[in-house]
Parts: structure tokens; C-alpha cells; sequence
């Protein structure tokens, strides 16, 4: 009985929470409304902020240096600070306060050549500080509905699209996974208040996926799983944007309506892949491999899009991002760009970041944390881009323009 009424108590508080954020989010004429009532977050080593730390998994970042710049250090999160999605939360809840605090805000160009700590330092700290707004809990760490009224975090390193991905850590969430513990929480809110109220709060939530780099960097690339010798890159491209074609009508039959799809990077660049060659010069093998992955995903979204009344799916085109930074570096204020500031080896990529190692002091100028995860600076930048910029990084609306909807 005890457990029954903890339970209902949770779903009350969560729901009403979420009601109570769907019925004020729109009014921000103080500055103070965020612009979606709440975000749910569902993807891999890129966004994962803790999932993963009491699992028994080699895929862990809960020690320093990890979080060297994050208020309250080592979480989880794979980075000396903030995840892209972090950056994305802070924008949403305090588009206004940029308006208020930083005059131009809201047409500065997201190419605009300033470093990227002194173009958006404010951006991700003192609007969310003075809304008092939290981050986004993970989802192993969320006990009550008070923790979970600005959504939940459910990505876990080492996950991909497929169930089998990222064994060689052993521990990790697949996003098939990831799924029914969202599902496992609508069935408690659900059965106790009804689906019209959750469906109605739902649909006004933002829900971002990152799915994919897993699937070829602990899966296809590695040589202890066979799948390239049964598929070749088409065929496993194909194979994939099946499942996640699956995965995301699994989300939007369960209530969401909202979508941002984050895409693969230029993986053939990162220091893991830097660091099997004698070269600094990024793979075109791997590059070349991922790619019909990436137009798959897109033809995918625009078929959604047409398919799935009510929904909106949008793009971020991270290989873009990485292809305009990489090019243009130094205009965004970074000077290393081919190695880790955290790692071991040739390009610091042949082992990754370990527990209490010594990282680089000019975090700010290095592009690549560690073997696999971009910096902060990075994280921010590009989820400025994908917050107001323009088609070529992020269509066929921005995160902004959708929050609006």
C-alpha cells in the first residue's frame, strides 16, 4: 500500500508538473517561461550524463578529469563540461533573458567569428542560473517527479540503434531499451491520470535522439563483430535507418511530436580513427562509409515528416558543423584540431581520457576532449547552430523555430 501511494504521489507531481509547464511555457513576456514544457533525451556516449555510471560497463566518464569545468565535477557526461544537449536545455528555457542580457541575441549569426567561450559563456551559465532551471536529470538518477519536471536524460554510452552494438563495454542501454523505460513511465503516469492529459503534455515536449556513431565505431569498425561481412555500406546504412525508422514511430506512437534528430559526425576525423594512421589526415574510408547512413536518415525524416500527422522531425547536420569548423577553425577560435586534449598515444587517441590524468590547459582550443567527444566549446557552438541557424546545418526549421510551434 505504502509503495502504491509513493507511486501515485510520483505521477501526480510529474504530470501536473508537466501540465503546469505546458499552460505557462508560451508566456515569456517576463523572461522567465521556458519555450518547450520539458525535453526527453535519448542517444549515446555524446549526450549521456550518468546513466551508465552504476552499470557494469567499461563505458563510464564519473571521474576526473571528466567534468573538470562542470559545476560539481565528474558526472557522467563525456566532456570537461557542458554536453551539446545541456547547452540546448539552457537556450530553451531563456530565449527572453538573452534578449534582456546580451542585445543582438536573437540575429547573431551562428558562423559569427568570435571565440566560442567569449561568444556564448553567458549563454550557457547565467540564464539558467537566474531561472533557476536544472539540468536535466539521467534517468537512473530521477526518484520523483519534482527531479523529472524539465524531462529526463535516457542516452547511455556505448548505445546504438541495434541491441547488439557496444558489447565490448558490456554494460549499456540500447536505444530499443532507452524506450521502454520511457514507456515504463508513461504506463505509471498513464494508468493513474489518463491519457488524454499525458498526450496533451506530451505533444508540446521536445524529444532528442542521437543514434548512430556506435553503430560503426563499436560495431562495424571493429574487429571482433563480423557484421561487415555481411552487409556492405549501403546494406548496413539500410539496415539501420530500418530499426531507427521503427524506434521513432515506437516514440511517436507513445505521444511524441516533437522531434530533433542529431546526426554522425565526420567520425573519420576524430583522434580514435586519427591514431590508427601515421597521418593527421582524416580517414575518407570511414568518412565514406557513414555517409549513406546520413542521407538515409534524412530521406527517413522527410518520409516521417509526410507520414506522421502531427509530428515534426528536424535535422542537425553535425557532419556540416564538423566540415565548416574543421575548415575554419581558427575563425571560431580553436587551435588544435587533429588530437585529444585528454588521451594517450598518437593524437591522444589510442587510449582515451583515464582517472585522473592530467588534460591540456587551453581546453578552449582544442576541438576533441578525448579519443571519440568533442570539448565544451565545441558542444556549445554547435548547439547554438542548431538552436537558430540556418538550413545548412540544421532544416527544414531550427530548434527554435520549433519549440515555437
Amino acid at each position: 500500500m505504502a509503495d502504491e501511494l509513493r507511486i501515485f504521489s510520483w505521477t501526480i507531481s510529474f504530470v501536473v508538473f508537466l501540465l503546469v509547464n505546458v499552460a505557462t511555457c508560451q508566456d515569456a513576456g517576463d523572461g522567465r517561461m521556458s519555450l518547450v514544457p520539458a525535453m526527453f533525451i535519448f542517444g549515446d556516449s555524446l549526450i549521456d550524463n550518468g546513466n551508465n555510471n552504476n552499470l557494469p560497463s567499461f563505458a563510464k566518464a564519473n571521474y576526473f578529469p571528466y567534468g573538470i569545468d562542470f559545476d560539481g565535477g565528474p558526472t557522467g557526461r563525456f566532456s570537461n563540461g557542458y554536453t551539446m544537449v545541456d547547452e540546448i536545455v539552457a537556450l530553451c528555457s531563456s530565449l527572453s533573458l538573452y534578449a534582456l542580457y546580451v542585445p543582438g541575441f536573437a540575429t547573431l549569426a551562428p558562423t559569427a567569428s568570435l571565440p566560442p567561450k567569449v561568444a556564448v559563456r553567458f549563454a550557457y551559465t547565467s540564464p539558467a542560473e537566474l531561472l533557476g532551471l536544472p539540468l536535466i536529470p539521467a534517468h537512473s538518477q530521477a526518484s520523483s517527479g519534482d527531479q523529472m519536471r524539465f524531462g529526463v536524460n535516457y542516452a547511455s554510452a556505448a548505445a546504438g540503434i541495434l541491441d547488439n552494438t557496444g558489447r565490448n563495454f558490456v554494460g549499456r542501454i540500447p536505444f530499443n531499451q532507452q524506450i521502454k523505460n520511457f514507456e515504463s513511465t508513461l504506463d505509471q503516469i498513464t494508468d493513474n491520470l489518463g491519457a488524454p492529459d499525458v498526450a496533451q503534455a506530451l505533444a508540446k515536449c521536445m524529444f532528442f535522439v542521437g543514434m548512430g556513431s556506435n553503430d560503426y565505431l563499436n560495431n562495424y569498425l571493429m574487429p571482433n563483430y563480423d557484421t561487415k561481412n555481411h552487409y556492405n555500406a549501403q546494406q548496413f546504412a539500410n539496415l539501420l535507418v530500418q530499426q531507427y525508422t521503427q524506434q521513432l514511430m515506437r516514440l511517436y506512437n507513445l505521444g511524441a511530436r516533437k522531434f530533433v534528430i542529431g546526426g554522425v559526425g565526420l567520425m573519420g576525423c576524430i583522434p580514435s580513427i586519427l591514431a590508427q594512421k601515421n597521418t593527421n589526415v582524416c580517414s575518407e574510408e570511414v568518412n565514406q562509409l557513414v555517409l549513406p547512413f546520413s542521407n538515409n536518415v534524412k530521406s527517413m525524416l522527410s518520409n516521417l515528416n509526410v507520414n506522421l500527422p502531427g509530428s515534426k522531425f528536424i535535422y542537425i547536420d553535425i557532419k556540416n558543423m564538423f566540415q565548416d569548423l574543421l575548415t575554419n577553425y581558427r575563425r571560431y577560435g580553436f587551435s588544435v584540431i587533429n588530437r585529444g586534449c585528454c588521451g594517450i598515444g598518437r593524437n591522444r587517441g589510442q587510449i582515451t581520457c583515464l582517472p585522473m590524468q592530467t588534460p591540456c590547459p587551453n581546453r578552449d582550443q582544442y576541438i576533441f576532449w578525448d579519443a571519440f567527444h568533442p570539448t565544451e566549446a565545441v558542444n556549445i557552438l554547435f548547439a547554438r547552430k542548431a538552436f537558430n541557424g540556418g538550413p545548412d546545418v540544421v532544416y527544414p526549421i531550427n530548434i527554435q523555430q520549433l519549440a515555437s510551434l
